[in-house]
C-alpha cells in the first residue's frame, strides 16, 4: 500500500512566528484527519527549527524546498542538506517549477541535489512536470519522462525506494487552473509507467503527489484516482484549516 502523503510547500511566505502559528494550527487539528495521511510541512530555511519544535510529539514531519548541490564549503547563501537534517527535516523538495525557472536548475545540478540528499537522510520529493506552451504543444508527455529518465534514473534500486515523486502542471501554479481529475489520473498513470521501465515493479510502491492548485474542494475528486497518493500543496497549506481539509480528501 503506497503512502498518502499531503506535503505543504509554504513558498517565500511566513515570518519566523507566523509560521509557528501555522505549524500548531496542524498540530491541533491533526487529530480529526486519518492516521493514514503523512502530512509534511516545509517553512522557509529561516524558521525551520522553530517549526520542528512546534511539531514535536505529533505525527507531522518536516522538509524543506530545497538544498545545496555540494556538502559543504565556500558557496554563500546556500543551505547544505545536512544542515536541514541536523535541524530535523526528513523530506526536501527538489526540482520544484519555479527552481526550474527562475533559479535555472537543471538536471545535472538535481543529479548533484538528489545526491547530497540521499547521503544525509533524506526523502526527495522530486518535482516534474510541463508548462502551457509545452501542453498545448501536447509535449507533456515528452517533458515529464525527460525529467525522470535525466535524474530518477540515476539512482540506485535502494534509493528509489526512498523517493516522492510531484507531478506539477506549471500551468496550474498560482493561476486557479487546475488539471481535471482524468487529467492527473493520466500523467500520474504515465509517469508510474516510465518508472516502471526502469525499476520494474517498485514503481507501484512509489507515491505520486499532484501538485497544481489543490485545495479543499477538489482534493477528495483528485485523491479517488488510482494513481494519485496525494498533494502538494502550496496556497491552501498557510491556512491549517484549508491544509487539514485537503488531507480529508482521503475520507470521502
Amino acid at each position: 500500500m503506497r503512502k498518502k502523503i499531503v506535503a505543504g510547500n509554504w513558498k517565500m511566505n511566513t515570518l519566523p512566528a507566523e509560521g509557528v502559528e501555522l505549524a500548531k494550527g496542524v498540530v491541533a487539528g491533526r487529530g480529526e484527519v486519518c492516521s493514514c495521511v503523512n502530512f509534511i510541512v516545509c517553512p522557509p530555511f529561516t524558521h525551520l527549527s522553530m517549526v520542528a519544535e512546534a511539531l514535536k510529539g505529533s505525527d507531522i514531519e518536516l522538509g524543506a524546498q530545497n538544498c545545496a548541490a555540494e556538502a559543504k564549503g565556500a558557496y554563500t547563501g546556500e543551505v547544505a542538506a545536512s544542515m536541514i537534517a541536523a535541524l530535523g527535516c526528513k523530506y526536501v523538495i527538489l526540482g520544484h517549477s519555479e527552481r526550474r525557472q527562475y533559479y535555472g536548475e537543471t538536471s545535472a545540478t538535481l543529479n548533484k541535489k538528489m545526491e547530497q540528499a540521499y547521503a544525509n537522510g533524506l526523502t526527495p520529493i522530486y518535482c516534474v512536470g510541463e508548462n502551457l506552451e509545452e501542453r498545448e504543444a501536447g509535449k507533456h508527455f515528452d517533458v515529464v519522462k525527460a525529467q525522470i529518465e535525466e535524474v530518477v534514473y540515476n539512482l540506485t534500486e535502494e534509493q528509489f525506494k526512498n523517493l516522492v515523486i510531484a507531478y506539477e502542471p506549471v500551468w496550474a501554479i498560482g493561476t486557479g487552473k487546475t488539471a481535471t481529475a482524468d487529467q492527473a489520473q493520466e500523467i500520474h498513470a504515465y509517469i508510474r509507467k516510465v518508472l516502471a521501465e526502469k525499476f520494474g515493479a517498485a514503481a507501484a510502491e512509489c507515491p505520486i503527489l499532484y501538485g497544481g492548485s489543490c485545495k479543499p474542494a477538489n482534493a477528495a475528486e483528485i485523491f479517488a484516482k488510482e494513481d494519485v497518493d496525494g498533494g502538494l500543496i502550496g496556497g491552501a497549506a498557510l491556512k491549517a484549516a484549508d491544509f487539514l481539509a485537503i488531507g480529508k480528501g482521503f475520507q470521502k
